[in-house]
């Protein structure tokens, strides 16, 4: 039989080449199913019927709160930032396939179902809350996995721009954007700790002690040793009270002047005759009290002398830290790790998206936005092989989540036969046993 003139799409640069549309027999995130294992083995997104309260009733309910949570939380992680997405979705073979027991059998949730869940069932004080707890757990969960007695945590603002009339968002002169200005904590881990939505026009400190004082709570309780990280937008007596009555180290950034200035004078004169190639570093640290502080404290400088820079670059730390000042630095800078860790949520995942109309809307956002960050950093940290443990999330979303894959099903079960291109069936192997190895060890 000849064939049909209709037998897809004609490319005019080769004429043997032909394309065709099979949405619901291939699929382009395999890797979810990977993400779906680590999901199921930590027992995360089934808890959410334990925290999130809703109201709907009778035999209509056709997608279980958990199911609707993965389908939230997966697209995110997959790249899909809005829920109009979710309706090309509803038939996507692995969306099918990891939101609920033998959901190959049905579509996914259509995006009116999801959106529904988001804005309507979400968007309640009480499951606001009940999203920030569930959070709490998978960290919980991710962390008792390591025997590390000590932790890290890191806190920052960052920008997160606006393009319309968002309810609570405001120009922001220091970014010079009309923006949201949320307030992030981080573990050393690169976990998300906890995050909270404010107005663009607050200070970067705003609410510190709010979003802060949960995470010390619970690791006071675990006897974990506490150290907490921050840029000079933290650098406040309250903020040093608050930690040193709660026997938290620091080393926090703090905004030089004359007074400290005066106390490392003897580290600003420029050595004579040629400077070397490498940057020459001097320490130096000394007992300082300000103005505002009810007592003096440790203060560490960096002075970095610079080939062809006529002055030098100096930076101070305000510490409890005992540990030599090179060390202090040293600890300091892994703070830029945070940066980092706020970037990726940025440029993986696209969390700045919130383009709803109410901020509680976009409260509701940011918070699945977190679950999926988390989620992808658990499988980086907790299973990739070695050989790609350093992947950044973006390189996780593009190389192993977005893996091609034509589905073939049978009376008795379904086939996924996936490209081979960035990560091979060896790769996915060792992947999927370290996923498993998790289940034996103790939370």
């Amino acid at each position: 039989m000849g064939e049909s003139e209709n037998a897809g799409l004609k490319l005019q640069f080769d004429g043997h080449l032909r394309l065709e549309f099979r949405g619901a027999k291939v699929t382009t995130d395999t890797g979810l199913l990977a993400v779906r294992e680590l999901d199921e083995v930590m027992g995360l997104t089934n808890i959410a019927g334990d925290f999130i309260c809703e109201a709907r009733t009778g035999r209509n309910v056709q997608h279980e709160l958990a199911g609707l949570l993965k389908q939230s939380v997966y697209a995110r992680l997959a790249g899909y930032e809005d829920v109009n997405d979710q309706e090309a979705l509803t038939r996507d073979p692995a969306m099918r396939a990891v939101v609920g027991k033998r959901a190959l059998d049905r579509n996914a949730a259509s995006s009116q179902t999801v959106s529904r869940f988001e804005t309507e069932i979400l968007a309640q004080e009480k499951n606001i809350e009940a999203l920030a707890s569930i959070n709490i757990a998978w960290v919980d969960n991710a962390v008792s996995r390591s025997t590390n007695k000590k932790i890290v945590l890191d806190m920052d603002s960052s920008e997160f721009p606006v393009h319309g009339s968002q309810e609570g968002s405001s120009y922001n002169g220091h970014f010079g954007s009309r923006c949201y200005h949320p307030l992030l904590v981080f573990n050393q881990y690169g976990d998300c700790e906890a995050a909270t939505l404010r107005p663009g026009n607050v200070h970067s400190s705003d609410g510190w002690k709010n979003l802060l004082e949960p995470i010390v709570n619970r690791y006071r309780k675990t006897g974990k040793r506490i150290y907490f990280r921050a840029d000079a937008a933290f650098a406040s007596p309250d903020v040093y009270d608050y930690l040193e009555e709660n026997r938290i180290l620091y080393a926090i950034r703090i905004p030089a002047n004359q007074n400290l200035q005066r106390e490392i004078d003897h580290l600003l004169t420029r050595s004579v005759g040629r400077p070397p190639k490498k940057p020459r570093v001097l320490y130096h640290d000394f007992s300082y009290r300000a103005a505002s502080w009810d007592r003096p404290r440790r203060i560490v400088a960096k002075v970095e002398w610079h080939q062809g820079e006529l002055f030098p670059r100096v930076g101070f730390i305000v510490t409890n830290v005992s540990a030599k000042a090179r060390n202090v630095v040293r600890f300091y800078n892994k703070r830029g790790n945070c940066e980092q860790w706020i970037k990726e949520g940025k440029y993986a995942l696209s969390w700045t998206r919130l383009s709803c109309t109410k901020f509680s809307s976009n409260q509701v956002r940011l918070a699945l936005f977190v679950l999926a960050y988390n989620l992808g950093n658990f499988l980086r940290r907790l299973a990739l092989p070695k050989d790609v443990s350093t992947w950044s999330l973006r390189s996780i979303q593009l190389k192993l989540i977005k893996i091609g894959a034509k589905v073939v099903s049978h009376a008795r079960r379904t086939i996924f036969q996936m490209a081979e291109v960035a990560v091979s069936e060896g790769l996915f192997a060792a992947l999927l046993e370290r996923i498993r190895s998790l289940a034996a060890v103790p939370t």
